[in-house]
């Protein structure tokens, strides 16, 4: 009998340790469940169950997550906050919150209120979800190991100072944002104080100030996304080993505007890349150790624009075609080296046929020089004076850097 009282206490007490795990309770929402309100189900719900909302509009707000619960939305649940606050505010690691609309919500100039806030939090898993109208969609603060995919975000940003940003991540480390795309917020995705984070497949467009803005955030790589008709495309400030890669920066135009601005960025890879008719394919402000390889700059109007304080930055094997101006240079030549780059305005030739060109080609045209000082004379850009002045700086280079040339162009656009 003892033996017997012992094995079934044993038993119990596995059950109620799996209970957490694999025999999680689910708890439905809708209007005619036991639970109406997604507030009132998640207060309720143990740690690790999941509240399964139904098809329906739930205007609510400020739901708090303290618990690790995962929380899933049928299709056409909406959570409505009728811009009054924030919707969800998870405070709990083990978070998971898929398959949702969350509309409407409020604005503050004192209060970052979000579809999604964390702080202090980790393992989250945020998917599948879709913003409308959003002061921030997410706000993410001194979290990590996390998730963001497959969300979509559309905004209404008209001037920066009333709006917020898509993807918003302060002081955190290892999380993921992928597959997601944002329009029409002051940043689509922004990163301060960020490290080991990766960002890959978003789609960023028609934000009013950056697709992509990083501050002081190192040890990043964001790959394979695309920033189009932003205010300008992406801006990296005050970081180091960031890793860019496969993604294209296209029409981000207007009178301050870029594909890439690099401020005070050290150590850096840019690779596989396409810059593409935008008003400046690469800016570039103190900056040094990038290396930047195998990238296309086409139809933009600066290929790329040195602004001074660049040191020791490579470009090597990429192609330049169509662009109004290829480099733009302030200050001396600072070790930067340009190599094995095809430009489609060379007009040497290749006697050995070794696919480089016998003669150096000097990308630094004397307009550009000009343009950079006088910025109205860009008018006179198709006119023949300008090709006379240009031809003549080429055969006797005066106020173009002298060092500043292509040793060995490529005769061909290359492939990746």
């Amino acid at each position: 009998m003892y033996r017997i009282s012992i094995r079934i206490i044993l038993l119990l007490i596995v059950l109620l340790c799996c209970r957490g795990h694999g025999y999680a309770n689910r708890i439905r929402v809708c209007a005619q469940c036991q639970y109406t309100s997604v507030k009132a189900a998640i207060a309720a719900a143990g740690a690790h169950d999941t509240v399964f909302i139904l098809k329906g509009i739930y205007r609510e707000n400020d739901i708090p997550i303290s618990k690790p619960v995962v929380i899933l939305g049928e299709k056409g649940a909406v959570i409505d906050a009728e811009n009054k606050e924030g919707i969800f505010l998870v405070a709990a690691d083990s978070v998971t919150i898929s398959g949702l609309t969350l509309n409407n919500i409020g604005r503050s100039h004192t209060k970052d209120l979000a579809g999604i806030k964390t702080l202090r939090v980790k393992e989250f898993l945020f998917e599948n979800n879709t913003f409308n109208n959003p002061f921030f969609a997410f706000h993410i603060q001194k979290s990590k190991r996390g998730i963001i995919r497959n969300n979509v975000i559309h905004g209404n940003a008209i001037n920066e100072f009333d709006s917020g940003n898509g993807i918003h991540m302060w002081h955190c480390s290892n999380i993921e944002v992928t597959d997601n795309k944002v329009d029409h917020m002051r940043d689509g995705i922004y990163f301060e104080f960020v490290k080991h984070s990766k960002v890959s497949g978003n789609v960023s467009r028609e934000n009013i100030r950056y697709g992509l803005h990083f501050m002081f955030s190192n040890n990043d790589e964001y790959s394979h996304n695309l920033f189009e008709h932003n205010g300008a495309g992406v801006a990296v400030m005050f970081s180091k080993y960031i890793f860019m890669r496969y993604n294209t920066f296209r029409l981000n135009w207007g009178t301050a505007s870029y594909g890439l601005l690099l401020k005070e960025i050290y150590d850096a890879e840019i690779k596989h890349n396409t810059f593409e008719g935008n008003t400046i394919g690469i800016n570039a402000d103190g900056s040094t150790r990038i290396n930047v390889e195998e990238n296309d700059f086409i139809n933009n109007g600066w290929a790329v624009k040195f602004l001074g304080a660049c040191y020791s930055n490579k470009f090597l094997r990429n192609n330049f075609i169509g662009n109004a101006f290829e480099i733009a240079y302030k200050g001396s030549l600072n070790s930067n080296i340009f190599d094995k780059n095809f430009w489609g305005e060379y007009t040497g030739y290749d006697l050995d046929k070794d696919d480089y060109g016998d003669v150096p080609y000097r990308p630094v045209k004397l307009f550009s020089y000009v343009v950079n000082k006088t910025p109205e004379t860009i008018v006179l850009l198709r006119s023949l004076f300008v090709d006379i002045i240009n031809f003549s700086e080429k055969v006797s280079p005066i106020f173009t850097p002298d060092a500043l040339k292509d040793e060995h162009p490529r005769m061909k656009k290359m492939k990746w």
